[in-house]
């Protein structure tokens, strides 16, 4: 059967709330599962039982990163619904499930009120109900993006497929937006001892969930089936076991490796862009919390806007070159715009670190950022480096018989209790060496920096959305004009989330190990640079140039007609 990708062509009504639909719960969707990545920072010490912020927030991105993990299991277990028994009822599952593992989420007791009322053994099952409740949601996730984006591009016409799907791919966005919006308008109405894990504000924008899947299902209740479905059903040609023949399939192992590397490029460039910008900003550059927030919330706002243009652009350009010229622009631009930010957030630490150079000195000087969780000992040097690295000082190392700390010549006294093998010996060092670098000219408050370099800060986050949107704007329309229609929800889905809950998912947790490893605050951007120029070798040798082209069964992939001016 050859894959026109529309059968009957849909009223320009139909065709809005196709589009409304499926981005809005799209946007719900995202925001379910972003919430958890928005809030780490005080998930840490309410799901964690650690004197440590630095395994804290290691430990937070675990748990980011098992929902990631799953979402390959969705992509096939969705996968195989969404093309035995169609596109919407699929998503209407996925969105359910994620709607009632978020708000699960935030009826989760904190440890200390489970160590407070049932005593410290039972400390261990609040992260195994947050694992428990991130499975769930990876596996809701696995199934919606590609339901979510195939039904968009099924419906639309093919000259203006790119356009369309580019709603989807900005709802994305729009779900981290979201997330950071509802944060915002909850500091603003609560307390802030309430917005704390000791408090209960936090559960707040968890428990929002249950009115944003109220509002997702009634949406797309209204929906009816994709036309590219009902035809296959009506022809009895839908596949009998799509995730074996997405392997079996002539020449589909060969398109799905090439999608696994475009979503390699994208994914590690989104979560950099969004959650690396984040935490950069909010972490070892000490910006104030609320104005990030703010920063990414506008930042947020004004670039789901380039995700459309860049979908629209690749319906006469081709979907192959803006990936390329953003991966290229990736690789040359990320180390520079990190720099800036690093300066311009906070320009007094950059020029305290040059003026103030910090000497560690001593024996076994390397970090182990897990070795409190598995019980390991860490040389008090290696503690040393992890307390300067949670405050974003730099360092460098010289390997002694004893342990000596200078700042600009000047020997800081270090105070035994800082070592001591108890709970409070971390916070007891954070705030020791806060203190005896502050003398020698750090700053650790949290930074408003002026006008100017606030302007300056969204002018280069925008400019990662920018190459987001160059490597992300065009791939729904792209995947979907790559395989199939009888197994597409499979083909599609299967690479494209076991790169994004792989290589982006899994981002956080790794760029944050070197950080730990390196010590240098810069150093996880090389996760994002290799991962980066294997997908861009990839790309370049498995995605056709030229304009899009529908995919033919007959294997003779007919162009698609440029769109109308």
């Amino acid at each position: 059967m050859g894959d026109t990708l529309h059968g009957q062509e849909p009223t320009a009504k139909e065709l809005r709330l196709v589009i409304a639909a499926s981005s809005a719960g799209t946007v719900f969707e995202w925001y379910d599962f972003f919430i958890y990545g928005t809030l780490a920072y005080i998930l840490k010490d309410a799901f964690y039982d650690v004197d440590n912020d630095t395994l804290g927030l290691l430990l937070v991105w675990s748990t980011f990163a098992v929902g990631f993990a799953f979402r390959p299991i969705g992509a096939i277990l969705f996968g195989f619904l969404g093309d035995r028994l169609g596109r919407k009822y699929t998503f209407l599952v996925t969105v359910t499930l994620m709607g009632i593992a978020t708000a699960g989420v935030g009826m989760i007791p904190t440890v200390g009120y489970v160590e407070g009322t049932y005593g410290s053994a039972w400390i261990v099952a609040v992260p195994i109900l947050v694992i428990l409740l991130r499975i769930m949601q990876g596996l809701a996730l696995g199934g919606e993006y590609g339901g979510a984006a195939i039904y968009v591009a099924e419906h639309a016409p093919p000259e203006k497929r790119g356009f369309y799907t580019g709603f989807i791919q900005a709802s994305v966005v729009g779900g981290f937006v979201l997330s950071i919006a509802v944060i915002l308008l909850c500091r603003a109405i609560l307390p802030e001892e309430q917005f704390t894990a000791e408090g209960w504000g936090w559960r707040v924008p968890f428990l929002l969930s249950i009115i944003l899947l109220a509002v997702s299902l009634w949406m797309r209740l209204k929906l009816s089936e994709s036309p590219v479905f009902q035809a296959m059903r009506e022809a009895g040609e839908t596949a009998g076991n799509p995730f074996v023949e997405s392997f079996t399939y002539p020449g589909n192992k060969k398109r799905i490796l090439v999608a696994f590397g475009v979503t390699g490029v994208l994914t590690t460039i989104w979560y950099t862009a969004f959650f690396s910008g984040l935490g950069f900003l909010r972490g070892p550059m000490r910006l104030d919390e609320t104005l990030v927030e703010w920063l990414l919330l506008l930042a947020g706002l004004i670039a789901m806007s380039f995700y459309v243009i860049v979908g629209k652009w690749s319906d006469r350009g081709g979907r192959k070159k803006p990936i390329v010229i953003g991966a290229v622009a990736a690789l040359a631009l990320l180390f520079p715009i990190f720099w800036g930010l690093g300066a311009l957030a906070n320009p007094g630490l950059a020029r305290t670190a040059a003026d103030v150079p910090v000497v560690v000195s001593g024996p076994e000087c390397r970090t182990d950022p897990f070795a409190d969780l598995f019980d390991r000992a860490q040389s008090d040097c290696g503690k040393v480096l992890e307390t300067l690295i949670a405050n974003g000082v730099a360092y460098s190392v010289v390997q002694a018989d004893d342990l000596v700390v200078t700042a600009a010549d000047t020997t800081i006294t270090l105070d035994d209790t800082w070592f001591a093998a108890n709970e409070g010996a971390s916070s007891a060092r954070a705030a020791g060496l806060q203190a005896a670098l502050t003398e020698r000219g750090f700053d650790f408050s949290r930074q408003v920096p002026p006008l100017p370099n606030l302007v300056g800060i969204l002018f280069l986050l925008l400019g990662l959305g920018v190459l987001s949107a160059l490597t992300y704007g065009s791939v729904a329309a792209l995947l979907t004009e790559m395989f199939p229609a009888k197994i597409r929800y499979s083909s599609m889905s299967i690479p494209y989330h076991f790169g994004a809950g792989y290589l982006g998912g899994f981002l956080p947790l790794i760029a944050g190990i070197i950080v730990a490893r390196t010590g240098n605050v810069y150093a996880g951007l090389w996760y994002t640079i290799a991962v980066v120029a294997v997908g861009l070798v990839i790309v370049l040798w498995g995605v056709k140039s030229g304009p899009p082209r529908d995919f033919d069964d007959s294997g003779t992939p007919p162009p698609v007609s440029p769109a109308a001016p």
